[in-house]
């Protein structure tokens, strides 16, 4: 059974405020409705994690509830058209944010129809898996509405190793000023216990808790009344503490439980929602609606008429503003959040988002004289105040000097950022400044030691491609050339039978060679024997006879031997002896 009467053991956290509350102005009358402005400007940037990407093109008609931009990624959300109308741009756009940048919109001129699209509402959500639960909260771009903008659907996904014990819905609201999540409660506690109900089916929690704190009882009793007989339902009032609100103080104050350093509340088996988040969660499936809109908490000491609007995203502050009274000439400082938190706007025009909660248009009076920073006078105050035990005053100092290494060995990254250790500081010194810078350079230079990393690593793969490239195109070159060094290989040593056979023909040629010559020279003898016998038969065959030729002494005068070869008895002789 429900239980609003019957008080169970709460727990404390370390340190905390008692800041001014200034919460009743804007809760006088009931919320209202805003006017539908001429023209909305949707950052696609709304949330923690990567922007949406847009889907739509200029000129092309919308209709309310229609997705425009999808979620780029896992951590991600859609945005959809607030209402019915037409894309007119594209294009980067000044965003509340404390950077002061621009970032791509989807700017949709309004037809004044408001005309939605068709929706299918989930019939029984207990009969749906949790898993179809989540990827329609994820289609639905919804995100945690209590300033964060986390994604909801990864905070309803614990995985199949983690076992939800408690489901807590945040309805503390405990900075100053902001009191949109008090008017939900008073005005719709149905809708947010039907979310409760919805997100503890998709959790498979044991059980669920409404935390209120004791400086809303108009609130406490309306979701009592809202949680009557509903088992596994209890709505718990806690003291009044700044910053309660905060999710590991709220979660230790009704469990006992402490998250780690760096873990998430996960790992101790609770989830923590904020009770705007569970109500948009129940429209999604229920309605089928997506999340178009939010109560805005317009509240400030130069607003004539603070109140809380229902208002749709990307509506101009401006239009805000003038449906509040408010007195421009009056505002010194124009800041989105609550006062502890919260950040100054430069422009009037820009558009409400999804984690805009309150618009606080302070006078100068309000905001008092600004006091001169002076020296650090090592009081403490800032130990004794910080829910987180850290000691800010080591991170002050670090941070200052850019030792950046150090504050993290002080745990910058556990601060919260609730702006408790600036409050107390008697030196003024704005020490949540010097944290958000020292996290802002340690990101920096994380997102480009990751650059780095991703550009050696490509640098890398590309040398091994570049490698495993050049030894395929070798394996190729040396699988073209192996059946050639093959054939020659074979043609350049014969095998055995061959080498035989070569040896054999050798010897055969050199035999013939050897033959040739022998009948050379045979045929050479012969010549010259034949050559010799005939000159041998040439010969005449007599005996030996005197020579004829006389001897010099008897051989006559010229005259006489010319005479006697004249005569015919001269010439018979010769012819005889020849």
């Amino acid at each position: 059974m429900s239980s609003c009467s019957t008080p169970k053991k709460l727990w404390d956290f370390h340190g905390g405020i008692h800041p001014e509350q200034n919460k009743l102005q804007s809760t006088m009358e009931p919320s209202a409705r805003a006017r539908m402005p001429a023209k909305l400007i949707l950052p696609l940037h709304q949330h923690i994690g990567a922007a949406a990407e847009p889907i739509v093109e200029v000129g092309e008609r919308v209709f309310k509830g229609q997705k425009i931009a999808s979620a780029d990624g896992y951590v991600s959300a859609s945005v959809h058209a607030p209402t019915s109308g037409k894309v007119i741009d594209i294009a980067e756009y000044p965003i509340p944010h404390p950077s002061g940048l621009n970032a791509l919109s989807i700017v949709i001129e309004t037809d004044g129809h408001d005309e939605w699209i068709e929706y299918r509402p989930e019939q029984d959500y207990t009969e749906t898996n949790p898993s179809r639960l989540r990827n329609i909260i994820r289609e639905a771009g919804i995100v945690g509405l209590g300033g964060a903008g986390f994604p909801s659907f990864i905070k309803l996904n614990p995985g199949s190793q983690k076992k939800i014990k408690t489901l807590i819905l945040n309805g503390v609201e405990c900075e100053p000023y902001i009191t949109c999540d008090d008017m939900l409660m008073r005005e719709d506690p149905q809708s947010i216990i039907a979310g409760a109900l919805i997100m503890r089916h998709a959790l498979q929690a044991e059980e669920s808790v409404i935390a209120i704190e004791d400086n809303k009882p108009e609130a406490y009793e309306s979701v009592c009344k809202a949680a009557e007989g509903i088992d596994g339902l209890r709505v718990v009032l806690v003291p009044t503490r700044y910053p309660q609100g905060s999710e590991k103080q709220l979660i230790q104050v009704i469990t006992g439980k402490e998250v780690p350093s760096n873990g998430l509340a996960l790992s101790i088996g609770v989830v923590c929602h904020n009770v705007s988040t569970a109500a948009a969660i129940y429209r999604a499936i229920h309605l089928g609606q997506p999340l178009v809109s939010r109560l805005i908490t317009i509240t400030g000491a130069a607003v004539k008429r603070p109140r809380n609007l229902e208002v749709l995203f990307g509506t101009p502050i401006e239009e805000l503003l003038q449906q509040c009274d408010v007195a421009s000439d009056q505002i010194e400082r124009l800041v989105m959040g609550g006062p502890m938190m919260g950040f100054a706007l430069h422009d009037t025009s820009l558009p409400v988002i999804k984690t805009t909660n309150c618009i606080i248009a302070a006078t100068h009076k309000e905001l008092g004289l600004e006091q001169p920073v002076m020296p650090c006078i090592r009081c403490g105050a800032c130990a004794d105040v910080c829910p987180v035990k850290l000691l800010p005053q080591q991170l002050y100092w670090h941070s200052r000097a850019k030792e950046f290494d150090k504050a993290q060995e002080y745990d910058l990254f556990d601060c919260i950022e609730c702006g408790c250790c600036s409050y107390v500081c008697p030196s003024n010194i704005p020490l949540v400044q010097f944290y958000r810078f020292a996290k802002g350079a340690i990101w920096t230079q994380e997102q480009e030691l990751k650059k780095s990393d991703q550009a050696r690593e490509r640098h890398e793969f590309r040398q091994m491609r570049i490698e495993r490239e050049k030894r395929e195109r070798e394996a190729k070159r040396a699988k073209k050339r192996a059946p050639r060094a093959k054939r020659t290989a074979t043609a350049k040593a014969p095998s055995v039978d061959g080498a035989k056979m070569a040896e054999k023909m050798r010897d055969e040629a050199m035999s013939q060679r050897d033959s040739a010559v022998d009948a050379r020279k045979a045929e050479i003898q012969a010549a010259v024997a034949r050559v010799q016998a005939k000159k041998k038969s040439a010969a005449p065959k007599t005996e030996k006879a005197a020579p004829i030729t006389p001897a010099p002494s008897d051989v006559p005068a010229k005259s006489d031997v010319d005479k006697k070869n004249d005569s015919p008895a001269a010439s018979d002789n010769h012819e005889q002896v020849q």
